[in-house]
């Protein structure tokens, strides 16, 4: 039966797309942040890689988001934005805050010939260009150069290989001179092994999974988000049918719990007035129940122990119970 209501693609898919990045991306010997941003504009899933850096998830996010609702490539976006008059382009990214960076590199997804959603990668050292260090057969396809970047993207999606970033070849005479690959030896899109190295951001899946696991048995859909202790995300997710709002206040509430070292809803009591407060840091905070600070477990080593390691936040619900679910989520953990 048809819909009148257009839905973004489910959070499993989403995270199953981030998964085929991750491991790509991990046999590319490549650390940064993949995200998947719904049709809507609203962020489903997004992943930041061990050692991936602070930073690259929101570009990540930038470029998904501009492939998700222009439903274009994002290098497409960007030959528009730099083909047009300056004061037409800076109109839109006034009117669009969610492209902040219009990078090449983000793809749309489709369903049934309809966009409902986009996928990006950044990060570290997610970038076209070719890394020192790699074997030239796992960065070409069809025996044509295929960066890094474009590369994992096209992987996770299941399609054939087009770079975005428009430079392949000179890129790859930078790295490799005049080497050339027979298509028989292009490995680029071979499959990937499961990603084996990924022990931080495997916990905060975890962490994730078990506030969404707390938050159905409440009969409740909400956002979740683990930020590392500098606020910076590791790992964000919304339920499906959780309200999109809850996003920004998920990253909020686990940034005020992260940099802070406290309950969210203690900001208040401990700095006074929290908006105040969120204006002297660059990572969002909010003042609100919802965000619980993550300590070091046991058994790591002297002086691990008790050591805040990260923030988790939940939005969605009411602050309180929100506030419960963080802690549920913790206590299992």
């Amino acid at each position: 039966m048809t819909t009148p209501h257009p839905r973004d693609l489910g959070l499993a898919d989403a995270r199953a797309l981030v998964q085929r990045a991750v491991d790509k991306a991990e046999q590319l010997g490549l650390r940064g942040a993949v995200a998947v941003v719904g049709a809507t504009g609203a962020l489903i899933t997004a992943s930041r890689m061990d050692a991936g850096g602070p930073g690259g998830m929101a570009r990540a996010r930038s470029k998904a988001w501009i492939s998700a609702t222009q439903q274009i490539p994002s290098s497409e976006h960007l030959h528009r934005m730099t083909s047009i008059a300056p004061p037409v382009a800076a109109g839109f990214a006034q009117a669009s805050p969610e492209a902040l960076f219009p990078g090449a590199g983000g793809m749309p997804v489709s369903a049934d010939g309809v966009v409902v959603a986009g996928i990006a990668a950044s990060g570290a050292t997610v970038s076209p260009f070719f890394p020192a260090d790699v074997d030239p057969r796992a960065v070409s396809a069809d025996g044509r150069p295929a960066n890094p970047e474009d590369l994992l993207i096209a992987y996770a999606l299941g399609i054939p290989y087009a770079g975005q970033h428009g430079d392949d070849q000179k890129r790859w005479e930078q790295r490799f001179g005049e080497l050339t690959v027979d298509p028989a030896g292009s490995l680029g899109m071979a499959p990937a092994p499961s990603a084996r190295h990924q022990a931080q951001l495997g916990w905060a899946r975890a962490l994730c999974d078990a506030a969404m696991a707390e938050a159905s048995r409440r009969g409740v859909a909400v956002a979740v988000a683990v930020v590392d202790a500098g606020g910076d995300p590791i790992q964000q997710d919304l339920m499906d049918g959780g309200p999109a709002g809850a996003v920004a206040i998920a990253q909020a509430v686990a940034g005020a719990a992260a940099l802070f070292d406290c309950g969210s809803g203690n900001l208040d009591a401990r700095y006074g007035a929290a908006g105040e407060l969120a204006a002297l840091v660059v990572p969002p905070v909010l003042g609100i129940p919802g965000g619980l600070p993550v300590r070091a477990a046991g058994g790591l080593g002297a002086g691990e122990a008790g050591r805040l390691v990260a923030g988790l936040g939940v939005g969605g619900g009411d602050p309180e119970l929100c506030q419960d679910i963080a802690r549920a989520a913790l206590d299992a953990s």
